[in-house]
């Protein structure tokens, strides 16, 4: 594994949607269902998964195609300190291993800059670039796109991209983009944080980088559900660079600012809501204070369940870097090599969303033991690398 840290330095900001209806935010959160079939070869052959699914049989496919010794890996991430981030590195390199090939790592250290220069470095070494990219911002993603298709390789975006730009359009080079539903997810903790509010209140929301699909879509969640409470206000947002550190001085800052005001903190991830939580601590807040926030990471998970500060974490929604990271990266590469035949995808495959979970405090004890990567849950992947592909492309947030 190969670690490029480019240095530039700039700054960006992020937004996020979403709104949940129903009684319970315990149910595994998902829309129409479109898995994969298992078994062997000849059995999906038979039942014609492999025109359904992309997957390729023995026929030719109809991109460019490589030797596995010709192809470099490549995931890229913002940071290397955010837990998602960390988990997402972790999941690429588990795929290179079982891959045999190594996996070079891009950290864009939140500059937009710094991640296409990482990625063009990669490029002019002369192999084909096999890419997963969590882009720093939706704006990134077709200068992105030009150098893969230049170097003739293939990638699989997650999280962010412009609108109106699509993979299908772009062409093969971009074989699929991904994400979780924003909206849903932002929904889960927006529901969830109010709940525990009592349905009145005053609210801080910290989203993580502006020009960010996903960001945007979570926020929007937080704004559906506010409609339905009245007598809860949303005092500030401020973006907090999906970063702990940002989180945990934004908010002294708005705590400075607002005060008692504040009965609860709505973040778009979890790394932002410990960066919140560790500011309401030190302020002598945190029994008064109610938070929610995205990922389920582990150390959210635990202050659920353990209460060391009493019930204040209200809400959370589970999903892990390292499926987003070896799902995209698999797809791509399973491209580059002839196993996915892209011009037979369909339109969710190439344009997807995949399956997420709302945690709350009466559920959080079952998604506790979440450390680590399943080795069966990577065989499985690699067998069907849509088997966790749950719907089509997420209705964007109306302004």
């Amino acid at each position: 594994m190969f670690v490029h840290n480019f240095v530039h330095e700039e700054t960006y900001v992020h937004t996020m949607s979403s709104d949940l209806g129903g009684d319970t935010m315990q149910t595994k959160l998902k829309l129409t269902t479109k898995r994969g079939l298992f078994g062997t070869a000849a059995a999906l052959a038979a039942t014609g998964f492999f025109a359904l699914s992309g997957m390729a049989s023995a026929e030719a496919v109809s991109q460019q195609t490589y030797d596995k010794s010709d192809l470099i890996l490549v995931t890229t991430v913002i940071n290397a300190t955010n837990p998602y981030m960390a988990s997402w590195i972790e999941g690429s390199k588990a795929l290179g291993e079982k891959l045999g090939l190594p996996v070079e790592i891009v950290q864009s250290n939140g500059s937009s800059q710094t991640e296409l220069a990482g990625i063009q470095a990669l490029a002019a070494k002369g192999k084909k670039i096999v890419l997963v990219t969590n882009p720093l911002a939706a704006s990134d993603v077709p200068a992105i796109a030009n150098t893969v298709k230049q170097n003739g390789g293939y990638m699989v975006v997650w999280w962010n991209m412009p609108p109106n730009y699509e993979p299908k359009d772009v062409g093969d080079n971009f074989v699929a983009f991904g994400t979780y539903n924003g909206v849903t997810a932002g929904e889960c903790g927006a529901k969830g944080l109010i709940e525990a509010m009592g349905g009145k209140g005053g609210i801080i929301a910290l989203p993580g980088v502006l020009d960010s699909t996903v960001s945007q879509e979570r926020y929007a969640g937080l704004l559906n559900v506010m409609k339905n409470y009245p007598d809860v206000k949303l005092l500030d947002t401020q973006p907090a660079n999906w970063d702990q550190a940002i989180a945990l001085k934004t908010t002294q800052q708005l705590i400075a600012k607002y005060g008692d005001q504040i009965d609860g903190v709505w973040t778009a991830d979890d790394g932002m809501l410990l960066g919140a939580y560790e500011a309401v601590k030190k302020a002598d807040m945190i029994g008064d204070v109610k938070f929610s926030g995205e990922g389920a990471y582990p150390p959210v998970i635990d202050l659920m369940v353990n209460q060391p500060d009493g019930d204040v974490v209200a809400a959370s929604s589970f999903h892990r870097g390292y499926k987003a990271a070896a799902t995209g990266l698999l797809i791509a590469y399973k491209a580059a090599i002839g196993e996915i035949n892209i011009s037979a995808m369909s339109a969710d495959q190439r344009h997807g969303q995949y399956g997420i979970d709302c945690v709350t405090p009466e559920n959080a004890a079952n998604f506790q033991a979440n450390g680590g990567i399943d080795p069966a849950w990577l065989d499985k992947l690699i067998a069907d690398p849509f088997m966790d592909l749950v719907g089509g492309a997420v209705e964007a947030p109306k302004s």
